[in-house]
């Protein structure tokens, strides 16, 4: 596995992009662009398990570490995405002690975990690097518990120090929505829950991670002591040219009219 872990540990700061087109083709592209991690969202994008696999395949001569964001912290979704390759996980609405361990147990081996054991999946080269796999998998995988209700802003010291979490992830739209705000990322509210979260990551020796809406951000975020950064996504980007462009060219069309 590539150094991500040991970075997140060593409390650089790494930067990460959405990937939720289900395409390898923009998943190449994106993690050829310089970003130290990406994202498959398996959660809202719109790609299955079967598109995350030809997205692993993409990424995998790049420098970017390819993490996968299940929809829930079912074990199965878990056990799949693991077994062809993903180096974290990043499971949604983790709200209490109980959701974080279960989480993790599904990362995990026994007797650590209750993952079930494969030889011949594509995470252990099948099989040719079986042994190593399993004995450093455990130490290696990357576990995201992301911070989106205020249930889970009650239980962050409890959800921070479950062995296993590396990283808080706070989701800014859920969150907001949640503390009846939706989308007021300025509202002080926020602000003391995104103190809160770095806090307690913080307090347990664990990272904090946000997605942030543009680039203009990261000062204000890195500054409230975060350092696991994403920014954009292969829709937005794709999206955003388009619309960019269809624009300039109708703006030059009108100077003929």
């Amino acid at each position: 596995m590539k150094n991500l872990k040991t970075r997140i540990k060593n409390g650089e700061a790494v930067h990460g992009c959405w990937l939720a087109l289900g395409s390898p083709l923009t998943a190449e592209m994106v993690a050829s662009a310089g970003f130290d991690w990406v994202l498959i969202d398996l959660e809202h994008g719109a790609g299955s398990e079967k598109d995350a696999l030809s997205q692993l395949q993409a990424i995998e001569h790049t420098a970017a570490t390819a993490l996968i964001r299940v929809e829930s912290i079912t074990k199965q979704r878990i056990l799949k995405v693991l077994d062809i390759g993903a180096a974290g996980i990043m499971c949604p609405h983790v709200n209490n002690v109980n959701d974080a361990k279960a989480m993790v147990n599904a990362l995990r081996f026994p007797p650590q975990g209750s993952r079930g054991i494969a030889k011949f999946v594509r995470a252990a080269n099948f099989g040719d690097n079986f042994a190593n796999y399993i004995k450093t998998a455990n130490e290696n995988i990357i576990g995201i518990a992301q911070i989106e209700s205020t249930e889970a802003l009650n239980n962050l010291d409890e959800i921070a120090a479950t062995d296993g979490i590396d990283v808080l992830f706070i989701g800014p739209s859920d969150l907001t929505a949640s503390l009846g705000i939706f989308s007021q990322f300025s509202h002080p509210t926020y602000k003391d829950a995104i103190k809160a979260i770095v806090a307690a990551a913080k307090k347990a020796g664990k990272a904090t991670g946000i997605l942030i809406a543009n680039a203009g951000d990261y000062n204000t975020y890195y500054n409230y002591g975060i350092r696991v950064i994403a920014c954009g996504a292969d829709s937005a980007f794709v999206a955003d040219s388009a619309r960019a462009l269809s624009g300039r060219l109708s703006e030059a069309r009108g100077k003929y009219k």
